[in-house]
């Protein structure tokens, strides 16, 4: 694992002294090797952490022939049986790392290489001879990659801040993206929070010559709907996860297993179990909270398959709010999830053990497991109840109903279920798994635009698929990269902990994207195929237990150990300096949630974390009459 960075400067010289600059900036991501080529058109960096051929694959890269260099970023499952079938073409190996197998690909077969990769990766290969850069992206977006363009000067790393160590590059607020923000909890790509950077889109390359620029996808998910029966959908759906399972085990570094108890994380333990000879390390977070502590289902699991477990207790005495200001630094953007922090965690205690660690991420998306998809069940029929009713309900549960501390308890759940019921079924999906309803952010903000229903043209309609199998592809496509893989890899990378999540090999997901709907959610039961294949290998409680998000409590932390951080941060003059937000709004979000009139801790994380994050970058504001609203969504051409 690694990062890696660089830019191509048209416009001035090169400085060998920026590059450097710009990998030392991620440090953490590879603390084993750091290093830079350069020439005349353009300078390239990696910062390595060893995890296969510790003697070998040290970056940048280059070609027998001097022309062609790589940087490279993550991990090639697939890399013995490339590099067999490379070999038998008359290819020369000096290492037996996954970085010369990419290199050696790519002068085989050009772009066309990244389709034949099973992995996570992001990777920049420099043609000399032609003044090419390619830049690639994992079909899933496991591995972030940044993009800057500023005339015909590029930039590129695997973390926000690679970017921003340029001193050219302005750090200003794009505001369009802010509102996508309060609302979904994270920015959907191709956007950032800083205006002119981008993200890579998932199964992309980027072809960059003499000053022009195209994108082009390499891989699409074919959503077609397949007949198949229960039990052939459970043996394939066996096979896969045992093969990917087995492959995700490669390395030549301590491994362990994030264990948290629920159905994605047993299940790899399950396969890891069956295919390692060794004893396995468990990980996993604990909380003194009663509302958040999983304790009995994951020493039960860790008890079963024997591992040597490892957990962490979070509670009033942890020192929480150091953290959350150090991963202000390291998110790069703001992390609205609140499931960073206890990540923040687990890859710290993960990592005095193990440079490797296997995930469940990625389960839900892909079979059906958030409870936001049984909403939408649900606001199904309560829909067919006039809005005058609801609307009447809702403002009884809000005025009768006493807030609790519970994470995401009853009183929670059902006054969001009903507020979302008022909104079209596409808008209240994105509403469950996000923040400010479109009110809120106009009495915050006085703005309420947000270009969230625009996702929608990235899948295909509810009468193709199906309604539920549509809302999965969607996450797949936006929430599972720019939230959920996001918050992983910048919580384990600062901790210089590789993770791995087996459940995202694409086989996987191109099986479940042809899976009829009724495979994964059958009525009011999730993950139903998932949990057939689990049924008799893991335990009965651990197969009917409810969801339960990797989060804290953090409507209870904000009225407690986390407050005086919020009332330090959020003050009169941080928030009325921004010129967006209201601070009579904002001050009395804060004053209803202390006086338990409203439970809104994850609200007030998003605005704690993106205020940290304002004032640990020194990010501008602009006010709107100096936006420029013609500068389209991407500053790419991009191909499909």
């Amino acid at each position: 694992m690694c990062g890696i960075a660089g830019f191509i400067h048209n416009s001035r010289g090169v400085d060998r002294s920026v590059i450097e600059r710009v990998i030392a900036s991620l440090f953490h991501r590879g603390p084993d090797r750091q290093s830079v080529f350069v020439s005349p058109e353009v300078c390239l960096g990696a910062v390595r952490l060893k995890v296969v051929d510790l003697n070998g694959g040290d970056q940048p890269l280059m070609s027998p022939d001097g022309d062609t260099v790589v940087v490279f970023n993550g991990e090639i499952y697939n890399h013995d049986e490339l590099r067999r079938e490379l070999q038998a073409g008359g290819h020369e190996f000096r290492s037996r790392c996954d970085t010369e197998v990419l290199l050696q690909a790519f002068l085989e077969w050009g772009t066309g290489c990244f389709s034949r990769l099973r992995g996570m990766f992001a990777c920049a290969i420099w043609s000399q001879r032609e003044k090419r850069l390619v830049l690639a992206r994992d079909r899933m977006g496991i591995k972030p990659l940044y993009l800057c363009r500023r005339g015909k000067d590029l930039y590129f790393g695997s973390e926000l801040k690679a970017i921003l160590e340029h001193p050219q590059i302005p750090r200003q607020l794009d505001t369009g993206a802010l509102q996508d923000f309060l609302a979904l909890n994270y920015v959907p790509g191709p956007r950032t929070l800083i205006r002119g950077i981008e993200k890579l889109p998932p199964a992309h390359f980027l072809v960059y010559r003499q000053g022009l620029v195209a994108i082009e996808s390499y891989w699409q998910i074919d959503p077609t709907q397949r007949s198949i029966s229960i039990p052939d959908a459970e043996d394939e759906l066996d096979r896969l996860l045992r093969a990917s399972v087995r492959e995700h085990l490669a390395a030549d570094v301590p491994l362990g297993i994030w264990a948290s108890g629920g159905l994605d994380s047993s299940t790899i333990l399950h396969y890891a179990a069956e295919a390692s000879a060794s004893r396995l390390k468990t990980f996993s977070v604990a909380f003194t909270a009663a509302c958040c502590d999983e304790r009995k289902y994951f020493r039960e699991v860790a008890r079963i398959y024997g591992t040597e477990h490892h957990e962490l207790e979070l509670g009033p005495a942890s020192d929480i709010a150091n953290a959350v200001e150090d991963f202000a630094y390291f998110s790069d953007e703001p992390g609205a999830d609140a499931g960073a922090l206890p990540v923040w965690y687990l890859s710290k205690l993960s990592a005095r053990h193990v440079t490797v660690a296997l995930s469940g991420d990625g389960g839900d998306e892909l079979f059906g497991g958030y409870a936001t998809y049984r909403a939408d069940q649900v606001a199904r029929v309560l829909r067919t109840l006039p809005s005058i009713f609801r609307q009447g309900l809702l403002r009884t549960a809000q005025r009768c109903w006493p807030v609790s501390n519970r994470k995401i308890g009853f009183e929670y759940k059902l006054k969001r279920l009903l507020e979302g019921s008022l909104l079209p079924a596409d808008e209240a999906h994105l509403f469950w798994n996000g923040a400010f309803s479109k009110g809120q952010r106009a009495w915050l903000t006085g703005n309420s635009e947000a270009v969230s229903n625009n996702l929608y043209c990235a899948v295909p309609a509810a009468d193709e698929v199906g309604r539920l199998n549509r809302y999965m592809l969607l996450d797949q496509q936006y929430y599972l990269p720019d939230n959920i893989l996001y918050k992983v890899d910048r919580m384990s990378m600062a901790h210089s902990l590789e993770v791995r999540p087996p459940l995202l090999d694409h086989r996987i997901v191109e099986f479940a994207a042809t899976l009829p709907q009724n495979l994964k959610i059958r009525g009011l039961a999730q993950k139903y195929l998932l949990k057939r294949v689990m049924r008799g290998r893991l335990p009965g409680p651990i197969l009917a237990r409810s969801k339960a998000g990797f989060d804290i409590p953090a409507h209870d932390w904000f009225r407690g150990i986390l407050r005086p951080l919020l009332m330090d941060t959020l003050t009169e003059s941080a928030v009325r300096s921004t010129g967006i937000f209201n601070y009579d709004a904002t001050e009395t979000l804060i004053r209803d949630h202390m006086e338990r009139r409203i439970n809104v801790g994850y609200h007030l994380w998003g605005l704690l974390t993106l205020f940290l994050w304002l004032k640990r970058w020194n990010v501008e504001v602009a006010q709107p009459e100096e936006i420029d609203l013609t500068v389209p969504r991407s500053a790419f051409a991009i191909t499909s």
